[in-house]
Formats: structure tokens, sequence, C-alpha cells
């Protein structure tokens, strides 16, 4: 699903997990896009920090050029809320994948599949990227953070 981080950061620079209402949160992007129209994203409060358009997609891999990104926070309590969620409402058609972090862990959500490995662990980075891989992810887009 993945946007090039670099080019939407100039250079790489993300939103860093911080602290909202006293509570550790994770951050990450959603690109609106990704979503199955028949399948919304529910039961999990976000706060949302940005929404912007860009042309960052693949049409050869079945995207649309122009994203919808959604920088969002997420309270730790409601991590494994999320991935279940998304993994039940990303298009499995298209490369997609949500890419959210901790100060510790790094989630990579597929349609039907999670990942969460510890941040800068390189076998878990390779099982995330390889099943990207496997799903049609454009190279280039296998870019999330660590």
């Amino acid at each position: 699903m993945r946007h090039a981080v670099a080019n939407l950061y100039g250079g790489g620079a993300r939103p860093s997990t911080s602290r909202h209402n006293g509570q550790m949160t994770a951050s990450g992007i959603l690109i609106a896009e990704s979503l199955l129209q028949a399948r919304p994203l529910d039961g999990v409060s976000l706060h949302v920090r940005k929404v912007s358009r860009r042309d960052a997609g693949d049409p050869k891999a079945g995207q649309p050029l122009r994203w919808t990104f959604i920088e969002f926070e997420v309270e730790d309590e409601a991590l494994d809320r999320l991935a279940e969620a998304l993994s039940h409402s990303l298009d499995p058609v298209g490369g997609w994948y949500c890419d959210f972090h901790t100060n510790e862990f790094t989630f990579v959500v597929f349609s039907g599949r999670v990942f969460r490995y510890r941040r800068g662990t390189t076998e878990g980075r390779a099982e995330a990227e390889a099943y990207g891989r496997s799903v049609g992810v454009p190279e280039a887009q296998l870019d999330w953070p660590e």
C-alpha cells in the first residue's frame, strides 16, 4: 500500500510516538484509498494529526495515482484492535498495507495479515517485506520506517 515516506516527509522524517493525554501512543499513516468501500475501519478511535493529498501511487500496481494520507496516533491499549480492524478493512488488491509504530514495536498490516515485530529486528522486517512482495506491493513502497 505504501506511499513513499521520503517524499511525504522530505528525507524520511516521520511523526514520532508521543504522549497524548498522558498515555503513550503509536503513530502511523493510513492511506484512505487503501480501505475497502464495503468494510469501513470501525471500532478504534484515532487521533488525526494531519490529512493531505499527494500523487504517490503506482497505477501499474492497481493503485490510484493520488492518495489521501491520514497521519494518526492511537493509544497503546487500542493497538491490537486497530491491527485487527485494518486487516479486515484493507483492500487485498493493489498491494495495500498500513504501518504504525510505538517506541518498541512496528506493526505492518495487510488485508488478512498482521506483522508485529520489535523495531530494528531484521528478521521481522524481512518477513513482512516478503509477504508484501507476495501480495503485490511495489518494491519502492516497502519503505516503512524503523
